[in-house]
């Protein structure tokens, strides 16, 4: 089993699709990847060698933010927009979306569950 950045890639697929489950890496970047560490893109996970997942590992080092420090990056991100008062800080910080969405009828992944309205009688 490979382990890279903290993460366990699954065994069975090919390298290229195996290597998005680490954030912060994408199919473009598994490719540039796979092609800066001179490992063919149709080998699976199980077929790699230890030199192979090392030089992966290196490479992933190397040049690019994955996992934690990807997170860190988002996140201070969103806070500097908060911070500033701009329309998508606002948004992110009511808990709405900040792309310009529909939200009078969707958008329940951001809302979260309907909140019923009391009725009376």
């Amino acid at each position: 089993m490979a382990r890279i950045a903290g993460i366990d890639l699954p065994r069975r697929k090919q390298i290229v699709y195996a290597l998005p489950y680490i954030y912060g890496v994408g199919r473009t970047t598994a490719l540039k990847i796979c092609e800066e560490a001179g490992i063919p893109v149709d080998k699976k996970v199980d077929d790699l060698s230890d030199s192979d997942v090392k030089s992966l590992r290196d490479t992933i080092e190397g040049g690019y933010k994955v996992e934690g420090d990807a997170r860190r990056l988002v996140q201070q991100s969103i806070k500097r927009l908060m911070d500033l008062g701009s329309y998508r800080g606002l948004r992110h910080r009511k808990g709405l979306p900040c792309n310009g969405q529909r939200t009078s009828t969707n958008a329940r992944t951001r809302k979260g569950p309907r909140k019923g309205v009391a009725r009376r009688k």
